[in-house]
């Protein structure tokens, strides 16, 4: 039996470590309400999710109850999903593209609504993951804020996974001071304490909160 409470107060006391605490995300997709509900009762508030569908059917009758809960998405977004994500999620982690930026401008106009974003930089220049290639990355901020008026705070990215990350961490973390941006979200559950040292805000860690994931 996983002991998520014993998990998470690890993950928070390592962090308590660091000279500026990052906001954990804790990283719910492919569990089940039950089974992250100890975190909820215990009061954490900031849930991390992949998919639009799975978000909604997992939290949409426990947002009108919850209060404060924070709903992120973090993985792949496509621009035919953006209503439905400006609809449930109150961050949105994965902005990578002019046509997704546009979709979320239009969304956000009809149901008066505005979400808070950041922008996914393809960091490691790979092309299977999605992302802003680092020399666009200024122009598209720019893009996102001024023509489609979308709350851009901060940049986020993945790094390859079979590389040191610290090198990855920094360049993002220095284009986002460069960007002058309030928030930086990197970091995962194997190099979430060095992103906290090089500046991330939030933090996004699942499996070494909930265990292994429910991979059908």
């Amino acid at each position: 039996m996983i002991d998520i409470i014993q998990n998470f107060s690890v993950v928070s006391h390592e962090l308590d470590k660091v000279k500026k605490k990052p906001t954990i995300i804790a990283v719910s997709k492919t569990h089940s309400l039950e089974h992250i509900q100890p975190l909820l009762d215990y009061g954490h508030r900031v849930f991390g999710e992949n998919k639009v569908q799975e978000a909604k059917q997992k939290w949409e009758k426990v947002l009108p109850v919850v209060k404060n809960l924070e709903l992120h998405l973090i993985g792949k977004l496509q621009s035919n999903k953006a209503k439905d994500a400006v609809k449930i999620f109150h961050y949105i982690h994965s902005l990578d593209n002019p046509k997704l930026a546009d979709e979320l401008s239009k969304s956000e106009n009809k149901l008066n609504l505005q979400r808070k974003y950041f922008v996914q930089v393809n960091v490691g220049d790979e092309q299977q993951k999605s992302g802003i290639a680092t020399k666009e990355v200024l122009n598209f901020v720019n893009f996102c804020i001024n023509e489609k008026k979308l709350n851009v705070l901060g940049l986020m990215c993945i790094p390859p996974f079979d590389l040191d990350p610290i090198p990855f961490f920094q360049t993002v973390s220095d284009l986002n001071k460069q960007l002058q941006l309030p928030l930086l979200s990197m970091g995962m559950s194997n190099d979430y304490i060095d992103a906290a040292k090089l500046g991330a805000t939030h933090v996004r860690v699942g499996s070494k909160i909930f265990g292994a994931r429910n991979y059908l």
